[in-house]
C-alpha cells in the first residue's frame, strides 16, 4: 500500500536530509506507528505519502501509484484514496459537526443524497450521535479530534495518516482515541500514526517504525514505544523492556 524504495529528502539551504536512504514497505490494512524524537523526519515520511514534497531521490509507491511520476492533475485522485488526522484538528469553526464532516463529501463533488446518508453513519461510527448540530466550541477535545478523524473518514479512504493525533489530549482521551483508530483498521483500512505517546504504542501493540536522524533504526512487530539511543532492535518483537 505505501512503499519507499530507498527514499531521500533533502530540504534546500539544510546540510542534514530530514530523510536518508529510507526503504520501507507498509501492506495494505496494517497499523504502523511511526515513531521517534522531534526532527528525526516523522512529520516529512506523512508530508512525502501525500505528495505534499516530492523525494529529492528514491521512488515511492503509494496504493500503486508511482508518486515521482504522476502529474499534478492526478493529485487530487490521490489524495481522495488517503484520509489525514492532525493534533490541531482543523476544523471550520463556523459550521457545525455534520457540516464539517459534510464539507469533505462536498469538495469532491458528492450527491446531496449521498451526503445525508454518510454523514450519520460516519458520526456514529466515531460516537457522536446526537452532537451533529453543535459547533467545535461546544465540544470537548476529544470529541473535536472525533469530528476531524470522521471527516478524514467519511469518503472511506484505503489510507489514514494520523499526525500526532493525541498530542493535544489527556490521557484517557487519547487511548479512547487510538481505539477508534483500531476499529477503523481493523475494516481494512491502512493507518500510519506518528506519535510521541508512548502510552498508547505500549497499549496497543503495533507494528512500531522507529526514525532516529532520518534513518530507519527499528522495524517491529508487536512492540513498544521504547526509542533507543542505541538503535539496538532485540529479537523480533521485543520491544526491548517496555512493560506491556
Amino acid at each position: 500500500m505505501i512503499l519507499f524504495d530507498r527514499v531521500t529528502k533533502t530540504y534546500p539551504r539544510t546540510t542534514r536530509a530530514a530523510l536518508e536512504d529510507i526503504s520501507l514497505d507498509i501492506g495494505r490494512g496494517e497499523f504502523v506507528f511511526l515513531v521517534g524524537k522531534s526532527g528525526s523526519g516523522k512529520s516529512t515520511f506523512l508530508r512525502l505519502v501525500l505528495r505534499e514534497e516530492r523525494a529529492s531521490s528514491g521512488r515511492i509507491l503509494v496504493a500503486g501509484r508511482d508518486l515521482s511520476k504522476m502529474p499534478e492533475r492526478h493529485l487530487p485522485a490521490l489524495r481522495r484514496e488517503i484520509g489525514v488526522v492532525f493534533q490541531d484538528f482543523r476544523l471550520l469553526p463556523n459550521k457545525t459537526v455534520a457540516q464539517n464532516v459534510a464539507f469533505a463529501l462536498q469538495v469532491i463533488g458528492r450527491s446531496r443524497a449521498h451526503i445525508r446518508q454518510t454523514v450519520p453513519e460516519t458520526l456514529d461510527l466515531v460516537g457522536l450521535t446526537g452532537k451533529d448540530k453543535r459547533f467545535p466550541h461546544q465540544l470537548s477535545a476529544g470529541e473535536q479530534q472525533r469530528v476531524a478523524i470522521a471527516r478524514a473518514v467519511v469518503n472511506k479512504p484505503a489510507i489514514l495518516l494520523a499526525d500526532e493525533p493525541t498530542g493535544n489530549l489527556d490521557p484517557a482521551t487519547s487511548l479512547d482515541i487510538v481505539m477508534l483508530l483500531d476499529r477503523i483498521h481493523r475494516a481494512n483500512t491502512t493507518v500510519v500514526m506518528a506519535t510521541h505517546d508512548h502510552d498508547v504504542v505500549n497499549a496497543l501493540r503495533k507494528r512500531v517504525v522507529e526514525l532516529k536522524d532520518g534513518s530507519i533504526v527499528r522495524d517491529q512487530v508487536q512492540a513498544g514505544y521504547r526509542v533507543n539511543p542505541t538503535a539496538d532492535p532485540g529479537p523480533e518483537g521485543n520491544d526491548g523492556g517496555v512493560p506491556s
